[in-house]
């Protein structure tokens, strides 16, 4: 096989292109990612894992500004934002530099440049093409959107920048209160910063329970920020300094201005037309439960498919594709279980319906409900707020959902998720016996509460 000849080609190397460009190598296909940025693409570099860095130094603030009841004081505590940030870029090396590191493990090859697909399945690379006898895996991501009316540029800028300021904001405004939105705004207010955070809709977190996102909103002001739904930010003006803008009729100014109100898929460059890949009317790429494009020997997974915008959601994609490639029974999954997690604080984690979801698709639908201060470790560990809620349906116990808010809820999501991937309901989770005192003990008791026997509550 010639030098710029690969069995799989993956352009792409965050989650979704670096997982699958491992799975694709330990089958035993001679593989090559191409890159146009840093290795690790921007949920390494610039998103998920940078936000969770900057999110950490927030808790740990925040343990400390509640440490006194806890019986600790600590006086004269400080924020030195630029140690926040250098600790930021020391975790994104280590984190890229072991992906770097399984790439030469596992033999793949990294060629720098932007990649475009041809219609035969191949890649060109800066004007160089490269054979890909077996496959072509898409796995670019998202890119930021602006909201209508603005552009990026100067001080008004998207999420990647917001996670790598260089000096801690006394002001900062978010549009946007998704997961992301919600996730900067909590940190920066946690860490000092005035925040003003906007969503149109009539709630944060709009795409979870609505019980969850009345709690997130609640947890989310009692950090000091100020909070607006159903508000539209308009006329907005970047200058030196600042950005002005408007909202209900008032006028509104910030040291930055951050969009986090949706992103697309990136796909510029791809040569999709050229090659044929079809697309559908959101612009994102039509795969089947393989990641099968409409053209042969091409794959897409991630940001730029169908489904929810996650990178453990990718990941898997890329080893479908990867198996797909190399002849192998592949395990599809169900897009509406796979687990979502918001870092803000409250921690925000769910899967599967709502429960407003579950009666509009005329399930018999069943609900246990248990705060976090019904268990031993809530009150234990200070969280008495937090909510365990679970969806199902009577007739067979089936779990339909799970949503929780308080500590460790992303942590806590992932037993409903197992119980419910392996054919467990409900009933079966009420029924295992959980540690004591931990706040698992909480799942086990919203499941209960669902079966119609809740103890603790």
């Amino acid at each position: 096989m010639p030098d710029s000849a690969y069995d799989c080609i993956v352009i792409g190397s965050g989650p979704g292109g670096y997982v699958a460009a491992i799975r694709a190598a330990q089958l035993g296909l001679r593989t090559a990612v191409v890159e146009k940025d840093q290795i690790g693409g921007r949920c390494l570099n610039y998103a998920c894992i940078p936000a969770k860095v900057v999110l950490r130094s927030a808790d740990i603030l925040s343990e400390i500004d509640e440490a006194a009841e806890f019986g600790i004081a600590v006086e004269g505590r400080t924020v030195d934002f630029s140690k926040v940030m250098d600790r930021r870029k020391k975790v994104i090396r280590t984190m890229t530099g072991g992906v770097s590191g399984l790439f030469k493990k596992n033999r793949i090859d990294v060629i720098e440049g932007v990649g475009a697909v041809t219609k035969d399945g191949n890649v060109v690379v800066d004007g160089t093409t490269y054979e890909a006898t077996k496959g072509v895996i898409l796995a670019t991501g998202s890119v930021k959107r602006p909201i209508p009316g603005t552009q990026f540029g100067g001080r008004v800028i998207g999420t990647e920048e917001a996670w790598a300021l260089d000096e801690l904001p006394k002001t900062l405004a978010v549009v946007g209160a998704g997961a992301s939105g919600s996730e900067i705004a909590s940190a920066y207010a946690r860490l000092g910063t005035e925040v003003l955070l906007f969503e149109a809709l009539d709630r944060v977190l709009p795409t979870e329970d609505s019980d969850i996102s009345k709690l997130a909103e609640r947890g989310l002001k009692k950090q000091g920020m100020k909070v607006f739904t159903r508000t539209f930010v308009e006329n907005v003006e970047a200058g030196d300094s600042s950005v002005r803008f408007t909202y209900n009729g008032e006028a509104g100014e910030a040291e930055w201005l951050v969009i986090a109100a949706g992103r697309g898929a990136d796909v510029e460059g791809l040569g999709l037309d050229e090659a044929g890949v079809k697309v559908d009317d959101r612009g994102l790429i039509e795969v089947d439960r393989a990641q099968r494009t409409s053209v042969k020997g091409v794959w897409a997974i991630g940001d730029i498919v169908p489904g929810p915008a996650l990178a453990h959601k990718a990941s898997e994609e890329g080893i479908i594709a990867a198996e797909d490639i190399n002849g192998d029974e592949t395990h599809p999954f169900e897009y509406v279980d796979v687990p979502r997690a918001t870092f803000c604080t409250p921690n925000v984690a769910s899967f599967g319906l709502t429960e407003q979801q579950a009666k509009d698709a005329g399930h018999d639908v069943v609900v246990g409900r248990v705060p976090y201060g019904a268990v031993g470790a809530g009150t234990v560990y200070g969280d008495r707020a937090g909510l365990i809620k679970i969806i199902g349906d009577k007739r067979y116990g089936e779990l339909l959902g799970g949503h929780i808010i308080g500590a460790k809820a992303t942590e806590l999501i992932q037993e409903l998720v197992n119980a419910k991937s392996l054919e467990g309901g409900y009933p079966e989770v009420a029924r295992i016996v959980h540690g004591h005192p931990t706040l698992s003990e909480g799942v086990m008791e919203a499941a209960r509460d669902a079966d119609g026997w809740l103890i603790h509550g």
